[in-house]
């Protein structure tokens, strides 16, 4: 069957129930059988944390220091393992999904979007217990924890793009998932989660790059400024989100809906 018929938005709204009998299916699989279940979906997070700590922290000693290096590290950390784990997974969706795109008609950006979904739903519960330690340190709640809902979501809407794009590209090439793998790798040590720009360096170009060439850094930066500063982040920065999120969405949809006319042949 052809999928040439795929997706307009509003074709999304009669498919609810398969987009979360997608959800639900994404969460019993992964861990199905273990001990913890689907608490691995925080575990495995959370252990990542306490890892990348020990040993940015700890062993390999920062010539900075920040008050509660922990959360310092913890509120920016939350944001690249969202994004670095959705990516891969979307990744593979529609080859994970081939023979439900064989049988069925529906719309075919459910099943990255399903992909994103659950992760995103990881991040928040995450989130939620960096938020309740950082504002445990500061010891008071400002008026600017309103504002990370919308980074959050301007956040998801940016993934979402990248998701879309990148598992429209898998399906049609299949080094394209590797390929993001090894990006990740040099992309994480460039993203400010261990040290903020001005902590390494003096050159104002070198500063420049590492906050703003880097699309995920400014995320990064705006929910650390958030909840570890209690600041509100800059208009800049603000701007600088719905711009990214705005352009990754637009290109990755169109991206994908022209990449999916070949789907049923691909898969």
């Amino acid at each position: 069957m052809s999928s040439t018929s795929a997706s307009r938005p509003s074709d999304l709204k009669g498919h609810g129930f398969l987009f979360q009998q997608l959800v639900q299916r994404e969460l019993r699989q992964k861990y199905q059988g273990s001990v913890l279940g689907l608490l691995w979906y925080l575990v495995n997070p959370l252990l990542l944390l306490g890892a990348y700590y020990l040993m940015f922290g700890v062993v390999l000693k920062p010539g900075f220091s920040h008050p509660a290096y922990p959360l310092f590290i913890m509120t920016a950390m939350v944001v690249w393992l969202f994004v670095q784990q959705t990516l891969p997974a979307a990744g593979d969706s529609l080859l994970a999904q081939a023979a439900l795109l064989r049988k069925a008609r529906f719309p075919r950006e459910i099943i990255p979007t399903a992909v994103v979904t659950v992760q995103a739903l990881t991040f928040a519960a995450l989130l939620a217990i960096v938020a309740v330690l950082t504002v445990a340190f500061r010891g008071t709640l400002g008026f600017q924890l309103l504002l990370l809902p919308v980074v959050v979501l301007l956040l998801v809407l940016f993934v979402q793009g990248l998701a879309l794009a990148i598992s429209g590209l898998h399906a049609h090439f299949r080094d394209v998932q590797p390929i993001v793998g090894a990006i990740l790798v040099p992309w994480f040590f460039v993203t400010p989660i261990f040290y903020r720009p001005t902590d390494i360096t003096d050159q104002s170009l070198a500063r420049f790059a590492l906050e703003w060439l880097n699309p995920v850094a400014p995320f990064a930066e705006a929910v650390r400024t958030i909840l570890y500063d209690g600041a509100v982040p800059s208009a800049q920065t603000l701007v600088y989100l719905v711009v990214v999120a705005v352009v990754a969405l637009v290109v990755g949809a169109a991206l994908f809906r022209r990449l999916q006319r070949d789907l049923a042949v691909m898969l």
